[in-house]
């Protein structure tokens, strides 16, 4: 028997924060200039997995690497099986000193078909502008397997065409970060939101004293350094940061047409409303037909499998929401319809298209 099931709804509610956050954790505590770098280098040493002599970037990579060796060798007479052209991207942190490591990330742009076991060669890593700020090396991690056997089956787990070095980028030269004025220092939060700026600069003033912090908007608030702690400027930053703020977020539910994930926060309400639902299950039954053949009569047996579909319609159930005060309540009322994650999309959907959900509705 066949029988096509509703798919599992999954409902994340966002517990109330009960405990306040730090102002490190939400903001960024002074100008921290991050750099993204990019790189072209080859990886070597894969078995058999890497790109074919039609990925002609990398046969030239190959001789140009060789030619700069004393060694000289037709492209026609490369194999390039064990060698993958690759794309190394990275992001700096500016508060990395020179000789700092830091982890890069590797891809394929060839038509290889795994770099698992593979060592990136030395690949130098520039910014936009086209500095030079690190180079990366070492061997590859990819967290998977793709085996492909000469009948044609296949055996894989993740991507294994994109990997990471660890540790594998050595910084050669620092961002450069702008210069700051030791009187003031300013915060900036991940996620702007008036309400959490506004709880930074309260906290830091009951900290500090009144009128140190100032919010500017939604996501800035200035902080003037005290006149006793200028000439320890560390200290007072990792005092400013450890500071415990109580955020705010407006109110949102996210669905996921394509998995069926359903994740709402805490803040969410939903005004009195009705709803109805109705569902269908679809049974796909076999009954199997057997055709015996009669005696001497040189027939063969004969098998028909007759699948017969039936559909039956559930009662309609309707449940009566009164004001839900939380997304706990919420998700009580919608599981007790034991809707699908499609219908609970749509359910959500007409709901807010009512008036009636307070939060905003994003839809992946």
């Amino acid at each position: 028997m066949k029988q096509i099931k509703n798919f599992i709804i999954i409902l994340f509610a966002i517990a109330e924060l009960t405990s306040a956050q730090r102002i490190k954790d939400i903001a960024m505590v002074g100008e921290v200039n991050s750099q993204q770098v990019i790189g072209y280098g080859l990886v070597v040493g894969l078995a058999g997995t890497g790109d074919s002599h039609r990925s002609s970037f990398t046969i030239q990579s190959i001789t140009s690497m060789l030619k700069r060796f004393g060694i000289t060798v037709p492209q026609e007479d490369l194999k390039t099986r064990n060698v993958a052209a690759v794309m190394v991207t990275a992001t700096i942190n500016g508060l990395l000193k020179p000789n700092s490591q830091f982890d890069v990330n590797v891809s394929s742009m060839g038509d290889a078909k795994s770099l698992q076991g593979g060592i990136l060669l030395m690949t130098p890593l520039s910014g936009l502008e086209g500095t030079v700020y690190a180079f990366a090396q070492g061997p590859l991690s990819v967290g998977g397997y793709d085996i492909t056997t000469k009948s044609g089956s296949r055996v894989a787990k993740n991507h294994t065409l994109a990997g990471r070095v660890p540790r594998g980028g050595i910084l050669k030269q620092s961002p450069q970060i702008e210069t700051q004025q030791s009187s003031e220092v300013k915060i900036y939060l991940k996620d702007p939101d008036l309400t959490t700026c506004d709880n930074v600069a309260k906290a830091i003033n009951t900290k500090f004293g009144n009128d140190v912090a100032k919010s500017i908007d939604a996501s800035q608030v200035n902080v003037a350094v005290p006149s006793n702690s200028q000439n320890n400027i560390i200290d007072f930053l990792a005092q400013l940061e450890s500071i415990e703020v109580q955020s705010d977020f407006p109110a949102k539910v996210v669905l996921n047409e394509r998995t069926g994930t359903v994740v709402a926060g805490n803040t969410v309400k939903i005004k009195p409303v009705t709803i109805s639902h109705g569902g269908y299950n679809i049974n796909i039954k076999s009954n199997p037909m057997i055709s015996q053949p009669g005696a001497f009569s040189q027939g063969r047996l004969a098998i028909l499998n007759n699948l017969v579909p039936e559909v039956t319609q559930d009662s309609s159930n309707v449940v009566a929401l009164q004001s839900a005060s939380n997304v706990q309540e919420v998700a009580a009322a919608l599981n007790s319809l034991k809707v699908s994650p499609h219908d609970i999309i749509a359910i959500f959907q007409a709901i807010k298209e009512a008036g009636a959900l307070v939060g905003e509705l994003i839809i992946l």
